[in-house]
């Protein structure tokens, strides 16, 4: 063994409460973590390891042993420890495994998944500096997949935490083998590391302070139109910004926000939103980054639509968000209510005025011996409350702000508000804006929400077309496609329908965007910015 530094491994097996230790020394090998494919036999299970106990057991296929970590209890953390001193001058690492989840359902939040968690220790026992990535998987692979990771090793490092976790996931199992550690060259790690720094500094937006004398005015509903103070027509035209419904960090938004803005000419941002997120741990967080890109928006004279990006009909929980988020925007000048995504799988007097909604797929119990009742009682599903109490609950904070409400079908179809299911508002607010969303495959555009135009505003809330969501439809309708963007806004601009394209973000089709350079995609994006330009897109057929 090399004398110049004593290597010590120390292998924990816990779950949340309680745990032992093991501490073994370190066999000379190229990796740092010895006995990586557990191979090497010891008296009580693979060498170097510990023995089988709990949630960690060692498994045989075709004479290979390999480490599974089984979740045992939902919400309790399934954990292998180790800890590695990291050789003097070592300035990168190479972490290689290879791994498998089966039965795998994540926890509660975006985080409680199967990962591959690592600290840094400096001298003290602290963490260092810096931290490695933490590779995760969210899905079961059910086969074996390969995996490797670079890192830098900060100057105040002298071990590293490793930590393969069942973190407080609902159910799972992890398998681990042929686990490497390994000194590596660190200039291309740490070109990339530089690479990777410096476009973060460029997609970085400084927070702004508001500057109320800069907001746009608040709006109101008059007519199918929407109207400023003074009665004139104000014509929302913008693009989504997402990832803040996927990621509590998100994605570049401030520099989203700016871009769409003061590059694209957008006056409104649709912003899609996670109650959930909303009130988690670092809530906060979360909440004061809307704020700022509320105020990055406001500060430029343009709109933000809050979209609470969830599906299917109004739950209970989302009553709690409006009352938070209504509170907390409460006649802000720039800010309008989406008040759920997308509604869909329920008829229209339960989207109204709430009901009980089955799970897809769920049908009451069908006993003869039971009641109408106990049918409703034993089946899966929720209460929703409806449409119309989300819109009591935001009036009920005293906020005037317009709110939007979208239809069924995906939010698509708004041709029962025609039928006797508009929502009623509260005459002193600023009115009702009802929204659908239209892609490729949505027809009867006339029946569907044209003819709700002739009396109410109308917000499309996503709208867009991507190449590549058209190959599995029939060429026919690859063809069409060619002409459904140019036919899409021509409606829009000949209804002055208000509209927020989807997406402005290279991932999320469809992309407006082909890179965060911002790039127009030319399908798309670059249509989009022609219709903010004032270009006028001729009329043709009615889809």
């Amino acid at each position: 063994m090399n004398i110049k530094r004593k290597i010590s491994l120390f292998l924990i097996l816990f779950s949340v409460g309680f745990g032992s230790i093991f501490v073994t020394g370190l066999h000379a090998s190229d990796s740092l973590i010895s006995n990586g494919d557990f191979e090497r036999n010891g008296t009580s299970g693979p060498a170097d390891w510990s023995g089988p106990g709990g949630s960690l057991s060692y498994e045989k296929d075709g004479g290979n042993t390999y480490a599974r970590l089984t979740s045992l209890e939902p919400g309790k953390t399934a954990m292998l420890y180790r800890v590695v001193d990291i050789p003097a001058g070592v300035q990168a690492l190479k972490l290689s495994w290879r791994w498998r989840t089966t039965n795998l359902k994540p926890g509660s939040k975006a985080w409680y998944d199967a990962r591959i968690m690592m600290n840094f220790k400096n001298a003290s026992g602290g963490k260092a500096s810096t931290s490695p990535p933490h590779p995760y998987l969210r899905k079961s692979t059910n086969e074996w997949q390969e995996k490797s990771v670079v890192f830098l090793v900060p100057e105040d490092a002298v071990a590293l935490e490793y930590m393969p976790s069942l973190f407080q996931v609902k159910q799972g199992v992890m398998d681990l083998d042929d686990i490497r550690l390994e000194p590596v060259d660190p200039t291309a790690v740490r070109a990339k590391a530089d690479a990777k720094a410096a476009e973060k500094a460029r997609l970085t937006v400084a927070v702004e302070a508001p500057k109320t004398n800069q907001w746009p005015p608040m709006l109101k509903v008059v007519g199918n139109r929407l109207h400023n103070p003074e009665g004139k027509e104000v014509w929302l035209q913008g693009v989504n910004v997402a990832s803040l419904e996927w990621s509590a960090r998100g994605e570049n938004v401030l520099k989203s926000t700016e871009v769409a803005i003061d590059k694209w000419g957008a006056n409104v941002i649709r912003l899609p939103v996670k109650d959930s997120y909303w009130f988690d741990d670092d809530g906060e967080s979360y909440r004061k980054l809307v704020d700022n890109v509320i105020t990055l928006a406001a500060n430029r004279g343009a709109y933000v639509v809050l979209d609470l990006h969830r599906y299917r009909a109004p739950k209970d929980e989302y009553l709690t968000f409006w009352k938070d988020a209504a509170t907390r925007y409460s006649n802000h000048p720039a800010v309008l209510f989406d008040l759920i995504n997308e509604p869909h799988g329920i008829t229209w007097d339960v989207w109204l005025n709430g009901g009980f909604v089955a799970e897809k797929g769920k049908k009451a119990d069908e006993d003869a011996f039971l009641t109408a009742d106990e049918k409703v009682k034993n089946a899966q599903g929720f209460e929703s409350p409806g449409m119309q109490a989300m819109v009591d609950t935001v009036r009920a904070t005293g906020a005037k702000n317009i709110v939007v409400i979208g239809g069924l079908d995906w939010a698509y179809d708004l041709s029962g508000i025609l039928d006797g299911y508009a929502v009623k508002d509260d005459p002193q607010a600023n009115g009702v804006m009802y929204s659908t969303h239209v892609y490729p495959w949505k027809k009867g555009w006339v029946n569907k929400f044209l003819k709700v135009a002739d009396k109410y505003p109308i917000f499309v809330g996503e709208v867009g077309a991507d190449i590549n969501k058209m190959e599995w439809m029939a060429a026919s309708a690859q063809e069409d496609a060619e002409t459904w963007v140019p036919a899409m806004l021509a409606v829009i601009q000949d209804y002055r329908l208000n509209w927020t394209a989807w997406c402005f973000h290279p991932r999320a089709s469809p992309r407006l965007l082909l890179d965060w350079n911002y790039t127009p995609t030319p399908f798309w994006g670059e249509q989009v910015i022609e219709a903010f330009s004032g270009k006028k897109f001729k009329s043709q057929k009615m889809r």
